[in-house]
């Protein structure tokens, strides 16, 4: 994402203070982004394609396009360093634009206390394997391999893995209000995949 990051700001000819100024981030913080000395969550991720007005699938990938079904082989996916305990995301389904919904692989951070996310939408998380916690103001949630949880994406979250080998999660982000979860220019690929018509995109 580092490189592709760097690229769309430069191409929307803004400078790290307009886009820290624009996503309420610190200019350092975007800064380790764009080094790739930082992994920024899903909900930054959202933060800054919108930002940017641009589709988050193209922070992940170089090829997107607006093709009507895209195919991801396991080999794809990006391989997780276990003695790194923070959190890996790893975005499904980037070459295609417009979708509705963002899908996401994800290898939670094993430390604890990190901060509260929060994001529009809804969204929803299965564990693939493992076992993780998923802390909301005054609740804290254990998830089982196989266990699934839906929930306002506008609610402060946290997740983190608690099983002796790092867990394994499915994370699909919806944008209720209206918007795809792809912010930007393929709001009308949206709108033409929606289930339904004609008001608006799911």
């Amino acid at each position: 994402m580092a490189a592709l990051l760097r690229s769309h700001r430069r191409r929307a000819g803004l400078t790290l203070e307009a886009l820290a100024e624009g996503t309420g981030l610190t200019k350092s913080y975007l800064s380790k982004v764009e080094r790739g000395i930082s992994t920024p969550s899903i909900a930054v991720a959202l933060k800054i394609a919108r930002a940017l007005d641009a589709d988050v699938s193209q922070l992940f990938s170089d090829s997107p396009d607006n093709s009507m079904m895209t195919v991801e082989r396991r080999g794809e996916r990006a391989q997780v360093d276990e003695r790194d305990g923070s959190a890996v995301y790893d975005a499904v389904a980037t070459r295609m634009i417009g979708k509705s919904m963002q899908p996401f692989i994800v290898h939670p951070t094993t430390q604890p206390g990190s901060d509260y996310m929060e994001h529009p939408g809804e969204e929803f998380i299965l564990v693939k394997e493992g076992t993780v916690e998923v802390s909301i103001p005054d609740q804290v949630i254990t998830l089982d391999e196989g266990d699934s949880l839906y929930f306002d994406a506008n609610t402060p979250h946290r997740v983190r893995s608690v099983s002796p080998s790092r867990a394994v999660l499915i994370v699909v982000v919806h944008d209720r209000d209206g918007d795809s979860a792809d912010a930007g220019p393929a709001s009308k690929s949206a709108q033409r995949c929606a289930p339904t018509a004609p008001t608006s995109s799911s």
